[in-house]
């Protein structure tokens, strides 16, 4: 069976072989929060960094959250608090910082 790879799965996959590409997409999701939308593909950036790093269960045990909670944190209609983005963002090995 020929199996074609989805949108979501490529970009995991580059994120998890190539650190400085996932410090950029973050970046420009992080960029484009203004937006109309940016709101929600911020999050979605930010799963993608989160599956790409280890998934929610290693991510959300880093920052010290239950899997549960990340779930909803970074589901389309979640509102993470700003702690819970910095606990998560520093839990894949990235920073705020590195986004300016």
């Amino acid at each position: 069976m020929n199996r074609t790879r989805s949108h979501d799965e490529s970009i995991i996959e580059m994120i998890r072989n190539d650190h400085e590409f996932a410090a950029e997409y973050l970046k420009a999701a992080f960029e484009e929060l203004d937006l109309e939308g940016g709101e929600s593909a911020f999050l979605i950036a930010l799963r993608h960094i989160v599956e790409a790093k280890g998934g929610m269960t290693e991510i959300a045990e880093k920052a010290g959250l239950s899997r549960e909670s990340l779930y909803r944190a970074l589901s389309p209609k979640g509102n993470p608090t700003l702690r819970t983005m910095c606990r998560v963002v520093h839990a894949a090995g990235l920073t705020f910082a590195s986004l300016a």
